[in-house]
């Protein structure tokens, strides 16, 4: 926490002091008009500040004066995707035993509070997210113990890190602080291969996921806002949840040929040279790929959105991979198609190789923005979506 401020001082500072009651987005004054979004159309970024489940491994943190740029170039929205061995206590030496799962450090969970009070600082709306939560990331690179979907120690200790932070941030209004459940859930040949196959979730099981998640966020808060990823990696409605008081986010990642062009946690060595060359709008391989196909894909988020469930998309970008002008023009039709039916989106990230600064592009005229390399190209059409 900052010096000087406790954790109380940091609840009382991010709780709306100016309304007598928690204004849910999803329990609004008036009903939401037929063909609008229940959610606020937020835009803004993702922050990997604990995204690596090795604390040692992390990059440099979100610097203050970030926070001060989202805002005063008109953002209002950031996501928090944490890797919950970040900020839990047990031998890094050796894989991690269930019985340590929920033995939280303190000092790494003050951490977070110190990020989320900083975004609430400059008025910017936070998404907490379990990128990897108790036996399941969409990525490699961790042992974990047991499995989400097979196991009930597994999905008891996913609810205990939800009440936990439901508990912390409980007096913390809807309008300020969401929760994203599980980052992009799917079923996985093998956890421990980057490249192994994926498929969607069975619709009942995320739905019981869903459903005890729920419970032990809102058995702290019942006014708390909870967001679920689309299954099957973020790509597919949930219609199993659609009578459930949950929003849905999708992504803003197809083509992945556009998006994650010679990314190699998605591509094998041996495919990188025969990758098609990227276009937009244009023919790639043996598929055209145009705006048409993204109205497509989009269309049952947007008729999602028009039955009264919230909708925003929690990722979306592109690597430094992909010529900028195809990006841009590409990133534009997904983020129009988004913007017209009134669907916010949080770019993968705000520093780095997907982000608006120091994305180490070798075709950007960047401009210099206090020591940092900003894409003004791409600031300019985030801002205009």
């Amino acid at each position: 926490m900052s010096k000087g401020m406790n954790r109380r001082d940091f609840i009382t500072q991010s709780t709306l002091t100016s309304a007598a009651v928690l204004l849910n987005p999803f329990e609004s004054t008036g009903s939401t008009p037929a063909g609008k979004n229940k959610l606020p159309k937020w835009k803004g970024f993702n922050l990997l500040d604990f995204f690596s489940p090795d604390p040692s491994r992390a990059r440099d943190g979100t610097k203050e004066e970030y926070f001060k740029w989202m805002s005063d170039w008109g953002f209002d929205f950031v996501r928090i995707p944490m890797a919950y061995p970040s900020y839990i206590k047990f031998d890094r030496s050796k894989p991690i035993e269930p019985k340590r799962v929920c033995k939280f450090d303190k000092r790494a969970v003050e951490k977070v509070d110190e990020l989320v009070f900083q975004a609430h600082r400059y008025g910017l709306h936070v998404s907490l997210n379990l990128h990897r939560g108790p036996g399941f990331c969409v990525n490699a690179g961790f042992q974990e113990p047991y499995n989400l979907w097979k196991d009930e120690e597994a999905l008891d200790d996913f609810c205990r890190h939800w009440k936990f932070w439901a508990k912390r941030y409980k007096d913390i209004s809807p309008e300020k602080i969401s929760f994203d459940l599980l980052n992009e859930p799917c079923m996985r040949e093998d956890m421990n291969d980057q490249h192994s196959r994926r498929s969607a979730v069975p619709g009942e099981l995320y739905r019981n996921l869903v459903l005890r998640a729920s419970e032990a966020i809102r058995g702290q808060n019942p006014n708390h806002l909870i967001i679920a990823d689309g299954n099957n990696v973020g790509r597919d409605v949930i219609p199993e949840i659609m009578d459930l008081d949950v929003a849905q986010s999708c992504r803003g990642y197809n083509p992945g040929i556009i998006s994650h062009y010679k990314a190699p946690w998605v591509f094998k060595e041996e495919q990188m040279d025969s990758l098609p060359e990227p276009k937009w709008p244009g023919q790639v391989g043996d598929e055209y790929l145009s705006r048409e196909m993204l109205v497509e894909m989009y269309k049952p988020w947007i008729e999602l959105a028009n039955q009264g469930v919230g909708v925003h998309c929690g990722e979306c970008g592109c690597w430094n991979k992909t010529p900028h002008d195809v990006f841009l023009a590409w990133f534009k039709d997904v983020i129009g198609i988004l913007g017209e039916h009134d669907i916010g989106f949080a770019l993968w990230e705000f520093d780095g190789s997907f982000g608006i600064i120091n994305s180490g592009r070798e075709d950007v005229d960047y401009e210099d923005w206090y020591g940092h390399k900003l894409d003004r190209k791409l600031l300019t059409l985030l801002q205009e979506a």
